[in-house]
């Protein structure tokens, strides 16, 4: 497969990504998943645990066993025990999981003025690609808001958006597949990026974004709940022809860790926005402009108000 061209390939192995993305002394999720035989362990350790003979040697074997070899992308806290949001110690990284029409969207990326140039890219499988950009300075809201837009821009995993989770280890195979293929990493770029260098348009999903000075809204992003940012995703996705159902997985993958039933909350939010974007359809058809709604409350949504 040839490599995009936008990255310089350089051979790291699991030891020098893990000491690129952490201090030793972080502490660091690493999870390995089984399939086959439906094991799934996980360790927080320090970074320089991880990055040493006798772990790694470990880590090969569970993957020369059938298991895939993940690992946290932003550091937890100390005393943690779980990779949750409230156990992150700081926002370290930003990524996308591209999973479909991979080659393009690389592409895109290579030529955006939206995003920097990213740090890492790794080719997880033919046509598939994890990319990862350090960031600083931002908190796990705005980390998520990004993670979510640039998802939506770029046509990423809406899976893999929130800061806590795990992406592929370099050096191991990937199981999902029918064939051995290893995991390999390009490095880029070793800088480290503030949200201003990041520049969604703005149906990217209330992505941060530079605006212009004079700038003013009457409905700040940042205000915005979750539940209406998942309302908007709906209807722009709508709009471009996806396919609903599909639309209701991405939002229930999305919302899994902080709804009691997120299927069946996405599945009411992308039938009220079917039901606005073809009364909004039909009134353009009529008078031809764009009638403007304001976004339901999740209380809305589910029948409360």
């Amino acid at each position: 497969m040839t490599t995009p061209s936008l990255f310089t390939p350089k051979s790291l192995s699991a030891p020098e990504y893990v000491r690129a993305l952490f201090k030793p002394t972080d502490n660091v999720a690493i999870l390995v998943r089984n399939r086959r035989l439906g094991h799934t362990l996980q360790r927080i350790t320090k970074a320089e645990i991880i990055m040493s003979a006798e772990f790694q040697s470990a880590l090969l074997e569970q993957n020369r066993a059938g298991a895939d070899v993940f690992v946290g992308m932003n550091p937890v806290k100390d005393g943690a025990y779980s990779r949750t949001k409230q156990s992150l110690k700081e926002i370290r990284h930003v990524y996308l999981d591209i999973d479909r029409n991979g080659d393009q969207a690389i592409e895109l990326i290579r030529t955006s003025l939206d995003v920097p140039t990213p740090n890492f890219v790794l080719n997880t499988s033919p046509g598939k690609y994890q990319v990862v950009w350090r960031i600083e300075g931002a908190n796990l809201q705005q980390a998520e808001a990004l993670l979510h837009g640039m998802a939506n821009h770029f046509g990423g995993d809406f899976a893999a958006t929130d800061a806590a989770r795990v992406l592929r280890l370099p050096g191991f195979a990937n199981h999902k597949l029918a064939f051995e293929f290893v995991v390999q990493v390009v490095q880029a770029s070793d800088a480290v990026y503030s949200l201003r260098a990041f520049s969604l348009p703005d149906e990217s999903l209330e992505a941060p974004r530079r605006l212009p000075d004079n700038y003013r809204s009457h409905r700040p992003l940042a205000h915005r709940s979750q539940s209406e940012r998942d309302w908007a995703y709906a209807k722009r996705a709508l709009a471009r022809g996806d396919d609903p159902e599909t639309v209701i997985q991405r939002i229930a993958d999305y919302r899994a860790e902080d709804k009691h039933n997120p299927l069946y909350y996405a599945r009411l939010t992308v039938n009220k926005a079917q039901i606005d974007f073809k009364r909004e359809t039909s009134e353009v058809a009529k008078i031809g402009i764009h009638a403007h709604y304001k976004p339901p409350s999740e209380r809305a949504i589910l029948g409360r108000e």
